[in-house]
């Protein structure tokens, strides 16, 4: 694991067309880095790249603690190529990724998941998300999302400082 470069840019584009649905422009990729570099991660076997997560910081109200305003992760995108998948790297870019946030002040975490994605759902569970609230045809193709929550702070076992990263 290791914080994402420009150079890793087409890569991280591949994997976002070969895994999800939705597909971002070249310039959202960048504008989501420069604004957030410290949870732009990539996970990489010896000279591949094989996953990613991008966040974003936004301000927002709570859905863990209503009517309060607060500093808010945004987990935009995370992706691993299939033949990688189910070996740890999509929990482990995701813990990395609360740790930055949490680094950057960020009081919870918020994404997006399709209701049909069992994979996605079962990971954000097991590492302690909990269902928000669901938005019906959130996606462009009509699907239904689920917004999943999870307070960022040092007794919260998935934000727990990981490892360092390599360069």
């Amino acid at each position: 694991m290791r914080l994402f470069n420009t150079e890793d840019l087409d890569s991280v584009i591949e994997i976002n067309k070969n895994c999800l649905p939705e597909n971002y422009a070249s310039f959202f990729f960048i504008d989501t880095y420069r604004s957030c570099p410290t949870a732009f991660l990539v996970a990489e076997v010896p000279n591949r790249i094989v996953g990613y997560i991008m966040c974003r910081m936004e301000h927002g109200f709570s859905d863990i603690k209503r009517l309060k305003f607060v500093r808010k992760g945004h987990i935009i995108s995370v992706a691993v190529l299939p033949e990688y998948r189910r070996i740890g790297i999509a929990s482990d870019l995701v813990r990395r990724a609360l740790s930055a946030l949490r680094e950057m002040n960020a009081e919870e975490c918020y994404l997006e998941v399709r209701t049909i994605n069992e994979a996605g759902l079962a990971l954000y569970g097991k590492l302690g998300f909990s269902l928000a609230k669901n938005v019906p045809h959130y996606y462009a193709d009509g699907a239904d999302a689920l917004v999943m929550v999870i307070p960022i702070d040092e007794d919260h076992p998935a934000s727990k400082e990981p490892a360092p990263l390599s360069a």
